[in-house]
């Protein structure tokens, strides 16, 4: 029994136009013609094309699979590079899910890196932005040392000050606020030195303190500054 493009088309649950894309590049023969001219497939060509659509289900591409003279040889090479490559799609689907499930159970904004959803609540507008930076300068070491630091250090009163502090603020008000800060970053302990820019940047340490330092004048005013470099040297003096 023979059959015409479309007849074969239907029983191969596919197209006319898929039928002379695969004879365009050599994944089909093509089938002798009848007195009229029209084309007669064969059993062999619906096994043919069946084994075709088979291999593109499983996502082999249609460049990969072997040509109509090789049609025994097993595409094996290719179905394990497609398995390989859903196993990673896989893994990184499960990934996204489980960050959507934080995200989403603790109301938290989408620009913060993978792991900071649980801490969204203790940053600012202006801390996220700077926790967003760090994570494309710092590695993951780092930036689980950040997020283990923020966790240990809830939203206090004196870091609404500081949010709110003008950059007029005057000479008092700076160290007064300074000295509360130090004396928080003391009581965690480890807040100063979260981070080993030697070891833990993921470019150089120098272009690493160029970028974060190049931020931070840009995220926050001069009062503001001014008292991040008093709290940084309370602290250490005290410590």
């Amino acid at each position: 029994m023979t059959w015409s493009t479309s007849q074969l088309a239907e029983l191969a649950g596919t197209t006319v136009k898929a039928i002379r894309h695969y004879h365009e590049i050599g994944l089909l023969d093509h089938p002798e013609r009848a007195s009229n001219g029209y084309k007669r497939y064969t059993t062999r060509h619906l096994v043919r094309v069946l084994r075709i659509r088979r291999l593109v289900d499983l996502g082999v591409p249609l460049a990969r699979i072997p040509a109509e003279g090789a049609a025994e040889q097993n595409p094996g090479e290719a179905l394990r590079i497609i398995d390989a490559e859903l196993a990673a799609s896989i893994e990184r689907l499960q990934k996204v899910r489980a960050e959507l499930a934080l995200i989403l159970q603790h109301d938290a904004p989408v620009d913060l890196p993978p792991g900071f959803s649980a801490v969204a609540g203790e940053l600012s507008d202006t801390d996220r932005a700077l926790v967003l930076i760090y994570s494309q300068v710092v590695d993951h070491d780092a930036m689980d040392s950040l997020r283990d630091l923020i966790a240990r250090q809830p939203r206090s009163p004196g870091d609404d000050v500081f949010d709110a502090l003008p950059e007029d603020a005057d000479e008092a008000t700076r160290q007064a606020l300074a000295e509360q800060l130090a004396e928080e970053v003391l009581a965690i302990g480890g807040g100063l030195d979260w981070m080993d820019a030697d070891t833990q940047s993921l470019h150089s340490a120098a272009r690493t303190q160029a970028v974060i330092g190049s931020s931070m004048a840009d995220l926050y005013n001069r009062a503001q500054l001014d008292v991040l470099v008093r709290v940084h040297a309370l602290a250490h003096r005290q410590s």
